[in-house]
């Protein structure tokens, strides 16, 4: 006979076989493709936000630097360099990888606020560092990069295609995040984020685990900026402002932190509102994203996902 996890398990597996049909055939019910994609792209940065703060228990308060940092590489060097799109989104997630070694190599002995104020710091150094480089454009950023042809084969032109595309990469990336946390190593990050000095007395090389949480983190956040900078044709400073680091806080925690589905919905609401109000209520829009984040911390703690969790969990136990 089943048991009530099975019986969780099974009905997650079919929400999320649903979902993936509904993006399967976004295109075909009459759903923006350009929308779709930005949401995704947001939806990846959200999920290696959740793999760094929900997975490992390390708060990052300047994620966007790795997208930005992404963004112009492979906006650079599509546009002015001649890389086709696949070797540009490669070279933007590797220099996102590379920033995130280099500082995760500073920050990651710190721990709790410290840990998260030197992200931040650090990511203010690379904000200014775009501002003042030639090659970003400045304040009027980088403009008209062209999406080329993938493989030399299928022009990303249409936006069809570049769906598609996107959605292939933002699948893959759900499922290694997924395998990832179901591994020994993600048990361990586990671990480290319930109790890192039991992990520490067990043996484990908690710094180096960190580490390399933050560098994939880093790079995933990376892959999403690279992918948004193709759909949007442009890159901008707004890519790296310390705003979308809040941004990325806020979808994880209205979605659910550490679950795998919450990020996505996290992102999917809050890019929908943006899009939504934005032609209606003006700058208000981030009042109104603000007064979101208050009610999610203060009523729903545990985000959208995490809240349904808890319900199902106390109706099993009624």
């Amino acid at each position: 006979m089943s048991t009530a996890p099975d019986k969780t398990q099974k009905l997650g597996r079919v929400v999320l076989w649903i979902a993936l049909a509904l993006l399967v055939a976004a295109p075909f019910i009459g759903l923006y493709p350009v929308f779709m994609m930005k949401a995704l792209c947001y939806a990846i940065f959200a999920c290696a936000f959740n793999l760094l703060l929900g997975y490992t228990g390390l708060l990052s308060f300047g994620h966007a630097a790795y997208l930005g940092a992404a963004a112009y590489t492979t906006g650079y060097l599509v546009r002015s360099v001649g890389l086709s799109p696949e070797l540009g989104i490669i070279a933007g997630t590797l220099i996102a990888a590379l920033c995130g070694l280099v500082i995760g190599l500073i920050a990651i002995r710190r721990q709790g606020i410290y840990f998260a104020m030197v992200t931040l710091a650090m990511a203010q150094m690379i904000y200014f560092v775009f501002l003042q480089a030639p090659f970003t454009g400045g304040e009027d950023g980088l403009q008209g990069v062209p999406r080329g042809n993938l493989f030399g084969l299928f022009s990303l032109a249409n936006d069809t295609v570049l769906y598609y595309v996107v959605l292939a990469v933002f699948v893959a990336v759900f499922l290694f995040i997924i395998r990832i946390v179901h591994s020994p190593y993600g048990q361990v990050l586990k671990a480290i984020r319930e109790n890192e000095p039991r992990a520490v007395s067990l043996g484990y090389d908690v710094d180096r685990y960190k580490l390399l949480a933050f560098v994939l983190s880093t790079a995933i956040a990376g892959l999403a900026g690279s992918l948004k900078t193709l759909v949007l044709g442009f890159a901008t400073l707004n890519d790296a402002h310390w705003s979308i680091s809040g941004e990325v806080i806020l979808m994880t925690l209205l979605g659910g932190l550490g679950t795998f589905a919450g990020p996505v919905i996290g992102a999917f609401t809050i890019i929908g509102l943006q899009d939504f109000l934005s032609d209606r209520v003006g700058s208000w829009i981030n009042v109104i994203i603000g007064v979101i984040f208050v009610v999610c911390v203060v009523a729903f703690r545990k985000g959208m996902v995490g809240e349904l969790q808890a319900w199902r969990q106390r109706k099993r136990a009624g």
